[in-house]
This record gives C-alpha cells, sequence and structure tokens, in this order.
C-alpha cells in the first residue's frame, strides 16, 4: 500500500462524516445508547477489520468507542484506512 498525499487525504475526508485527520492518523469518536450498543458496534467493526486484515486502534468506555486509523507498513495513511472508515461510519449508519 502506498501512502497517500496531503491533498488526496483531505479530498476523503469530505466524504467521510466525523472522521478528523490527526497526524498519520484518521480519529473518530462515537457514542451509544449504552455498553451494549457500543460493544455490538465494535463486533461489527472487528469482523469488518480482519475481513480486510487491516485492524485499528480502538478503545471503549461505556458507551464511547475512539477509533484510530493509520497503516503503519506505509508509516501514514493508505486507501485502506479510507476503506475502513467507510465501510466504519456504514457499519454505524453515518454512510
Amino acid at each position: 500500500m502506498e501512502r497517500l498525499d496531503d491533498d488526496t487525504v483531505a479530498a476523503a475526508l469530505d466524504k467521510l462524516p466525523g472522521w478528523q485527520r490527526n497526524g498519520d492518523h484518521l480519529r473518530r469518536d462515537f457514542k451509544f445508547a449504552d455498553f451494549n450498543a457500543a460493544w455490538g458496534f465494535m463486533s461489527r467493526v472487528a469482523l469488518l477489520a480482519e475481513a480486510m486484515n487491516h485492524h485499528p486502534e480502538w478503545s471503549n468506555v461505556y458507551n464511547s468507542v475512539s477509533i484510530g486509523l493509520s497503516t503503519h507498513d506505509a508509516n501514514g495513511l493508505t486507501e485502506l484506512d479510507l476503506k475502513l472508515a467507510a465501510a466504519i461510519n456504514d457499519s454505524a449508519g453515518d454512510s
């Protein structure tokens, strides 16, 4: 995977509601009704990530899930990060 240039990332973020760039990562925080809803979301994302062989950095506290995406092999953001971010938005109902 090739690392994306800044203009490509900026253009892609226009199509990824809720995601922000933080250095070499895309980041997004999600809030859910309760822990069960947050855990269900994480389970769906885990299946997506495993199928794409691209795994997020994330944390969960009660009804909140924070996700960071980056491609470590490329030392930055790649098309894979953008695809996973879009799939995560779909899973959250934010497409």
